[in-house]
């Protein structure tokens, strides 16, 4: 091998091999959103956007290095049982999730309606807490644990209002194949985008559920970044353009106070 091929070889192997691993974790977060009950071959090809081959080989080297399982009774594939183990190697909570319970506290007692907590993971959102309000009707869309593409709920909006623009463009490109199911699509995540940026939060006037509404504001790290979202979901009728803007003004004040104890831990 000549020195040019050999400076070929060097440099397209770490490429390959980084797309590779790229391609890998794509799978995993679709099937992370699957959560137990898994994902069907066919919607992680479509989720991902790689080929049925592709994703087939991949699922299976995951599978043999117990990465995923596959259930036999319905042929999904999920998360295998090493990866909440491989988890244990980092048994302490964020500094997010210990800065941000004293808020999760104060805005649920004040508000009365369940809050949840959301962080960003790639282009996904992930619950991370959840508070149950002392109103007798409490929407509980979301478990924690659950995992959502960006952009298909008010978190995920208000998560990408907080980035800069041609950033919150590519995650919303990338996500695209994903938002059918959702039952939305690139336009009307930009749309919802364009709006939270000109009033300061994520707001979604038909939630997960339908009859609910929902508003989310976002959390910086010390970096700028917009790392989590904090959301009340309520039933529509609490709601109300007056009370809307009571809750968001509770909500920007916890998540400045969230902030304020993150920089101060860092």
């Amino acid at each position: 091998m000549d020195r040019t091929s050999a400076r070929s070889a060097h440099v397209t192997e770490p490429r390959q091999g980084a797309q590779a691993i790229r391609r890998a974790l794509s799978v995993l977060r679709i099937l992370a959103a699957g959560r137990e009950d898994g994902v069907p071959l066919a919607e992680v090809v479509q989720a991902t956007g790689l080929t049925r081959p592709t994703v087939h080989r991949i699922v299976h080297v995951l599978i043999e290095e117990g990465i995923v399982e596959r259930h036999g009774r319905t042929g999904r594939y999920a998360i295998g049982n090493q990866v909440p183990e491989l988890a244990l190697a980092r048994p302490r909570p964020s500094p997010l999730l210990v800065a941000a319970g004293s808020s999760l506290r104060r805005a649920s007692a004040e508000i009365g309606d369940t809050l949840f907590l959301t962080v960003r993971t790639g282009n996904d959102t992930l619950c991370v807490d959840r508070r149950i309000g002392a109103y007798p009707i409490q929407v509980l869309s979301i478990e924690v644990g659950a995992r959502r593409p960006l952009g298909v709920s008010s978190a995920g909006v208000a998560i990408l209002a907080a980035l800069p623009a041609h950033d919150a463009r590519k995650v919303v490109a990338a996500n695209e194949k994903r938002f059918e199911a959702y039952r939305t699509d690139a336009a009307t995540v930009i749309a919802q985008v364009t709006a939270a940026r000109r009033c300061g939060y994520g707001m979604r006037e038909i939630g997960l559920v339908q009859g609910t509404k929902s508003i989310s504001t976002w959390i910086k790290t010390p970096d700028g970044r917009p790392a989590a979202a904090m959301t009340v979901s309520a039933v529509r009728t609490r709601l109300g353009p007056r009370r809307e803007q009571e809750v968001a003004e509770i909500l920007l004040r916890e998540t400045r106070a969230i902030e304020r104890a993150i920089g101060t831990s860092v």
